[in-house]
């Protein structure tokens, strides 16, 4: 395959990963499973320790699945299609930058507790989120023109 061939099709191999591992979730962050309800209990619990309000707090432990997966099912959507693609990049790159922060910075950590025996899953959750934070960030760059139309600059043309 030619270099022009390959560069066409990296964005979408790295796209269409991001949107299979953003979906996949989906079923754990909107049927509410223990693994959902522990990671956004533990960050809810950490935020309250750290001086947050209350409600801010006990809102994010609760919701906060519901309301990440439908970002998540968002950028998804935005990825699959060429026009928004970037776009849906940066929604992603957003999203899992949180999900990185909280992984690094919080009692939640690297290997998260996957269920009610407190079996771990060994940080594949958290690779996971930096495998999409990389490809977001190289769609991004590789879209680059597509961001600087929106901000109304040109930029090298992408295929």
């Amino acid at each position: 395959m030619d270099r022009t061939k390959f560069m066409h099709y990296l964005p979408w191999v790295m796209a269409l990963f991001i949107a299979v591992v953003f979906v996949q979730s989906l079923f754990f962050k909107f049927s509410n499973s223990f693994e959902t309800q522990h990671i956004f209990g533990t960050i809810g619990e950490w935020m309250a320790g750290i001086g947050f309000l209350e409600f801010a707090a006990a809102g994010f432990a609760a919701y906060g699945g519901y309301t990440v997966g439908t970002v998540e099912l968002f950028a998804s959507l935005l990825l699959l299609v060429r026009k928004t693609q970037a776009f849906g990049a940066a929604v992603a790159f957003a999203v899992i930058s949180g999900a990185i922060f909280f992984h690094l910075f919080t009692p939640l950590g690297v290997s998260v507790v996957i269920n009610e025996a407190g079996d771990r899953d060994g940080g594949q959750l958290f690779a996971m989120a930096v495998l999409v934070w990389l490809f977001s960030l190289a769609i991004m760059y590789l879209r680059r023109a597509d961001i600087l139309a929106l901000m109304g600059k040109s930029g090298p043309a992408t295929a």
